[in-house]
């Protein structure tokens, strides 16, 4: 499959054909049902949207699959998918190139350009990230029509509800110490505000190609232009010291850290990063 562009809300930017797109062509077009086709009747159109992870983090990655099945006997004609996503998500990416923002925030519209024959299934995948100040739970919705009757439009709407975890408050700030030489070491506080406690702390460096030379109070994997800090559990209202020492090649560079944790959201990212100079 292939990827797709990136799109926010109301600009209506295509993206790279997805699935819906390969599943039609397969098959050859067909033509608008009438009386006397052959299998003339109703399509039985059903969609189902399904959500991950289950809990959902502030500021982490929230995934949202629609499955969508013509069970016929009919086909589809020109089906049109609608899924609504909560105002706590920004969809940052659809797979499907007849999917646009609809006319409200977090609404995104899939109309199909070909009759979708009995039997046939599809899907839509929207990424989107779930906002720092979101609580839950988030409510998303989809629902499926078509230009022919279904005589059962009870699986034609389907919703999801998903829970906000309180994620947690981390905070980085830096300070340079000493400088003997081209030698600088460099003082390091990773906060936690809460509410939870944090076991998967981190801290990125962005060295601007300083080299590490020595770490005390975590553990670090120097790289060519980067240095990755593991730190140990950080509780909430808790603080984490350590200090690095980097040598500075050429010009002195500006440097940047960041904080993080794997498994939990921040309800405050603006706070994530610190600055720094190594003169």
């Amino acid at each position: 499959m292939v990827g797709g562009s990136l799109f926010r809300e109301h600009v209506a930017v295509r993206v790279v054909a997805g699935v819906i797109c390969l599943v039609l062509a397969t098959v050859p077009r067909a033509a608008s049902a009438s009386p006397d086709d052959e299998g003339w009747g109703g399509a039985d159109l059903s969609v189902r949207l399904t959500v991950s992870p289950k809990r959902a983090q502030p500021g982490q990655p929230l995934t949202y699959r629609a499955e969508v099945r013509n069970a016929g006997p009919g086909d589809a004609v020109l089906p049109l998918l609608t899924v609504r996503l909560p105002d706590g998500v920004e969809v940052i990416g659809v797979n499907v190139a007849e999917c646009l923002p609809g006319a409200t925030t977090g609404e995104v519209v899939c109309a199909a350009t070909k009759d979708v024959p009995a039997g046939q299934t599809g899907g839509v995948t929207i990424n989107g990230v779930v906002r720092p100040g979101a609580r839950g739970p988030l409510t998303a919705s989809a629902s499926l029509s078509s230009e022919v009757v279904d005589d059962d439009e009870t699986n034609n709407h389907s919703r999801t509800l998903t829970e906000v975890d309180d994620g947690t408050d981390l905070a980085v700030r830096l300070s340079r110490g000493a400088r003997a030489g081209r030698l600088v070491t460099v003082s390091a506080v990773v906060r936690n505000r809460g509410p939870r406690r944090v076991h998967d702390a981190g801290v990125f460096f962005d060295t601007g190609g300083a080299r590490l030379m020595s770490a005390r109070g975590a553990r670090c994997d120097p790289q060519p232009a980067y240095v990755g800090c593991r730190l140990r559990t950080v509780g909430a209202g808790r603080r984490v010291s350590f200090m690095l020492a980097f040598v500075a090649r050429g010009h002195a560079p500006r440097a940047e850290a960041t904080v993080y944790s794997l498994r939990l959201g921040d309800r405050r990212p603006a706070n994530n990063t610190a600055r720094f100079s190594l003169r």
